[in-house]
């Protein structure tokens, strides 16, 4: 079997590839540097591949990218961009205020004092042309930084000389 070579090292050394290990809070990644330090430092692949849990491929492949681009490609890693967002991020922000600062019966959607996801829903549907779940806007909502609570009531400020006389027949009437 053809031992695996570091060809272009890059400046980096064994000793100062792993001061760069410790420092990687990415467990993946430093398995990484931790597999191309073991090759440098004279280990077999497939020594290494069990050293750190992997195939003997993935070390291959480590080795060729470090050697291709040293350890800012061994540490890149393109995700897949994910999907399409049903609402442009300006709308997901006009549904934020509107929550923020109206109620339904202010819109005349709704006798309801606050929105809930079944009432989001309708409106982003007639509004926006989008069909989405009820627990998308939970989460959409959730992202924005807002979370679900009961609506409370708050009462009216009351008249303190009214209250100060109420204070004083209740303590009249726990004293007698």
């Amino acid at each position: 079997m053809k031992r695996l070579k570091i060809t272009n090292d890059h400046g980096w050394t064994p000793r100062t590839l792993r001061k760069q290990e410790r420092k990687i809070k990415n467990t993946l990644l430093r398995q990484r540097v931790m597999a191309v330090r073991l090759v440098m430092e004279g280990y077999l692949g497939k020594e290494v591949a069990s050293m750190v849990n992997v195939c003997r491929q993935t070390v291959s492949h480590y080795v060729s990218l470090f050697n291709e681009g040293g350890l800012e490609l061994l540490l890149h890693r393109d995700f897949a961009p994910g999907r399409e967002p049903f609402l442009t991020e300006e709308q997901q922000e006009e549904i934020k205020q509107l929550v923020l600062t109206t109620t339904p019966v202010e819109l005349g959607w709704d006798v309801a004092s606050a929105w809930n996801t079944k009432l989001l829903q309708s409106y982003v549907e007639k509004h926006f042309g989008v069909c989405i779940s009820r627990e998308a806007l939970r989460k959409l909502l959730h992202r924005k930084g807002l979370s679900w609570t009961r609506p409370t009531y708050t009462l009216a400020k009351g008249d303190p000389d009214r209250q100060k006389n109420f204070e004083k027949q209740l303590d009249f009437i726990k004293k007698t």
